[in-house]
């Protein structure tokens, strides 16, 4: 069953009574080379378990199954599971679960489904209305070492910018901070039925075992949101902002000691900036 062609999609959805769910944000791939990309991706080999989010009809499912040890799909959407049970139908190596990512126990799934042993990785096709929580889940599960998302492009450009560029945002660092990212290929909105508004990217998070900072975790997070908080105002005053029990000027003299200018803005720090930054608003 090819099930990116158009014609077939038509005819099993039809059979199920399918309809298209906006408030899903659901966009299934009609062109058959995305979903092999994504797959080859993705890292995995036999002796890797899969987390899939949103397996749809099962397009990109069929790849995964090929590949992995075993591939356990989390969907939302309660017609799909019997849609699923004929698109995958040929594999064994499969186990649809019915339930929201975002309210899952990822490390209770991971470990109560993926036999012992095995690779952990995941893979998804995240609806653009969950993007951040949802790869926000699965990289603080702690349960994975790659994670490949495919996202809104412009989410994805986020994702792996350079400080300094248009793209460089809050989640770059917070992205950085768990992982090491690379572009895997961009997705154009004609790859989709329906087609959404927007291109789509592919990311995958080689996630660190260690951070790549050493001052306190939720200090440096603190500094980071703080940081961008307030794009076109200066560092010292987005921190000033963050950390109201300090005097603007000791927020100045702890910027100073980083060896940095109290005017630049958050967009223009790298992870050791950053680092240093809330060591010194951690002491």
């Amino acid at each position: 069953m090819d099930l990116c062609d158009i014609n077939v999609i038509k005819v099993l959805l039809a059979k199920h009574g399918f309809s298209f769910s906006k408030g899903l944000g659901q966009n299934f791939l009609r062109d058959p080379s995305v979903p092999f990309e994504i797959a080859d991706g993705a890292d995995i080999d036999e002796n890797t378990c899969v987390l899939e989010v949103g397996p749809g009809i099962g397009t990109l499912t069929c790849r995964l199954c090929e590949r992995a040890k075993k591939v356990v799909a989390v969907e939302l959407d309660k017609r799909l599971p019997d849609i699923l049970s004929d698109t995958l139908s040929e594999f064994d190596n499969v186990e649809i679960v019915s339930g929201d990512i975002l309210k899952t126990d990822i490390p209770t799934l991971v470990a109560e489904r993926f036999p012992e042993g095995c690779r952990a990785v995941a893979c998804a096709n995240l609806p653009y209305y969950i993007t951040t929580p949802a790869v926000m889940a699965l990289v603080e599960s702690g349960c994975f070492e790659t994670i490949t998302v495919m996202v809104q492009r412009e989410v994805a450009l986020r994702m792996c910018a350079a400080p300094g560029s248009a793209d460089y945002g809050a989640i770059t660092p917070y992205i950085l901070y768990y992982s090491r990212p690379e572009m895997i290929m961009e997705v154009g909105r004609d790859c989709f039925i329906p087609a959404p508004k927007v291109d789509s990217a592919v990311v995958r998070l080689n996630m660190r075992k260690e951070p790549p900072v050493r001052a306190d975790k939720d200090i440096f997070f603190k500094v980071v949101r703080g940081a961008f908080a307030q794009r076109r105002k200066t560092l010292l005053n987005c921190l000033a902002s963050a950390f109201p029990d300090l005097t603007k000027e000791e927020v100045r003299a702890k910027i100073e000691a980083c060896g940095l200018s109290p005017s630049c803005r958050g967009e223009t720090l790298g992870m050791e900036q950053f680092d240093a930054l809330a060591a010194e608003f951690g002491s």
